[in-house]
């Protein structure tokens, strides 16, 4: 719900109701641990309850994931060091909501619990001490695309799409890498797992029959336009998250090359109703994305966790999101399993600090800015630096063509013209797919990932545009990151270079290659 829908006058009469009726229950401890967003659901929503996040003080100590060797490793210490702190710490709080007949579910991706109650349950939560804070859980919103352009709806065969070879990933297919013995993950509206594009690229699919256990997740509970709610088989209930797959994998084997890393496989989880969300459905996206279950959402593997995630979303403030914090602790901890999180900058450029929804903020996501077919930097696509969350970081990351683009779309069609840092995101994680494949040995390894990328990206010469002190002439800024991604000078620098990055060194990346 849009708090603005309401006159100003009647909204800040009803918010004072609320404070007013909630007073006598927080006095002792006050309301500084809830989220205000919370308290004015209590007046907005008829029923007189909010939903909401529980967070506990206590979250679980990750450190030592770092040092761990591989991929698998990581992953499995991360999932058991969550889980066991959640279990440890989670059942007292338990014991009470369920004796409160209020509506709950726990988590372990961060230390917290969903919610829904009336003010005298949110009073009591608030007063426990092993309670740091009662978070929002509002709606949120698509980074893209910008849905104000015009579709061009293509269904006849284009072959190898602008923006495929624009970052040269025909080359490295040509020399053995097309992202074979990697997995791409995405989190989105869901998707059409059976279109000739991406079929075959499903990890579910075995050539003849489909096993969506490990390989699907469903976080829409209720809702869920013409998909439903706890889709046992991967739905788009949009379009937005099968385009994204296509520029991912995409390849129909009939002159539709749309897709950065053909030879991997994917994985997905729908987080949004028909394009919007809560903190909740990421949280269970990432949280199965660690460990992916069965269709019971039993049994956590993380052997079966994905190489890279790519999230082509924002959080908005106006959708409600008031604490830019709220999703940081996922992101971490994501990362911390040995999984590359790519994220879309937002589409709210170009002027400077436009970098200002999670998750793109975080410094362990890989944030991803959009370019054109010449190298500009897109219009629309967010700058940084970041300043709502007072940090100053310089972002995006990277920059991935994202205006125009050509990809797969539910119905077994394709579809051009979609232009946002959505369509930015996704050549990115397709990238850490083809790395990947290069050398399996780096799967797990996110800062490596990540420096490789970085140090490989093409510079482009653009207009002068400062932001945070940065011209968009010097490398990295606020504008391009690091650069826009270069498949053909990653893999071959990489390749050439190989002990200067296990050893850290700093590349010279001045040198012609062959």
């Amino acid at each position: 719900m849009r708090l603005l829908s309401a006159p100003r006058f009647v909204f800040t009469l009803l918010c004072a109701v609320a404070a007013i009726a909630l007073a006598p229950r927080v006095e002792a401890m006050g309301t500084a641990k809830i989220d205000p967003w919370v308290l004015d659901q209590l007046v907005l929503e008829p029923s007189g309850e909010s939903e909401f996040l529980i967070v506990l003080a206590e979250q679980a100590d990750l450190s030592g994931a770092a040092a761990l060797p591989t991929k698998l490793a990581k992953g499995r210490y991360v999932f058991e060091t969550l889980r066991a702190t959640a279990a440890r710490t989670q059942a007292a709080l338990l014991d009470e909501l369920a004796r409160a007949r209020v509506v709950h579910r726990p988590f372990w991706i961060a230390n917290f619990v969903w919610a829904k109650g009336d003010a005298t349950v949110i009073a009591s939560i608030a007063g426990r001490p092993d309670v740091a804070r009662i978070a929002a859980n509002p709606r949120v919103a698509e980074a893209g695309p910008d849905l104000g352009q015009a579709h061009e709806w293509n269904f006849a065969p284009e072959a190898i799409e602008w923006n495929i070879t624009k970052v040269d990933a025909p080359q490295v297919w040509a020399l053995g890498y097309t992202g074979q013995g990697a997995v791409v993950a995405g989190q989105d509206t869901g998707y059409q797992w059976d279109h000739p594009a991406l079929q075959a690229k499903y990890r579910g699919w075995n050539g003849s029959t489909a096993d969506h256990a490990y390989n699907w997740h469903d976080a829409i509970h209720s809702g869920g336009g013409g998909c439903g709610a706890n889709a046992t088989a991967p739905c788009d209930d949009s379009q937005h998250g099968t385009h994204t797959m296509g520029t991912m994998v995409g390849d129909d084997d009939a002159g539709n090359q749309i897709g950065m890393a053909p030879g991997a496989r994917w994985i997905g989880c729908r987080n949004m109703d028909q394009g919007n969300g809560t903190p909740a459905t990421y949280a269970e996206c990432y949280q199965w994305f660690v460990a992916p279950t069965d269709l019971n959402n039993l049994n956590p593997d993380p052997a079966r966790a994905p190489d890279v995630i790519n999230n082509s979303w924002s959080c908005p403030d106006s959708e409600g999101c008031t604490d830019p914090n709220v999703l940081l602790t996922f992101v971490e901890n994501v990362r911390a399993a040995g999984i590359v999180t790519v994220h879309s900058a937002g589409n709210s450029g170009s002027s400077c600090s436009t970098v200002s929804t999670p998750a793109a903020i975080y410094d362990a996501s890989f944030t991803v800015g959009s370019t054109t077919s010449t190298d500009a930097a897109s219009g629309f696509s967010s700058r940084g630096p970041v300043t709502v969350d007072g940090s100053n970081r310089m972002k995006p990351d990277i920059a991935a063509p994202g205006d125009g683009i050509r990809s797969s779309v539910p119905g077994g069609g394709y579809a051009g013209g979609w232009s946002g840092t959505s369509m930015a995101g996704p050549h990115v994680a397709g990238l850490v797919a083809l790395l990947i494949s290069a050398d399996p040995a780096l799967a797990g390894n996110v800062d490596r990932i990540e420096q490789i990328i970085r140090a490989s990206a093409f510079h482009p010469t653009a207009a002068s545009q400062v932001c945070g002190g940065v011209d968009t002439n010097v490398f990295p800024n606020n504008t391009f990151g690091s650069g826009r991604i270069d498949a053909l000078t990653m893999i071959q620098s990489y390749i050439l270079f190989r002990d200067g990055f296990e050893g850290g060194t700093t590349l010279n990346w001045s040198l012609t290659l062959p």
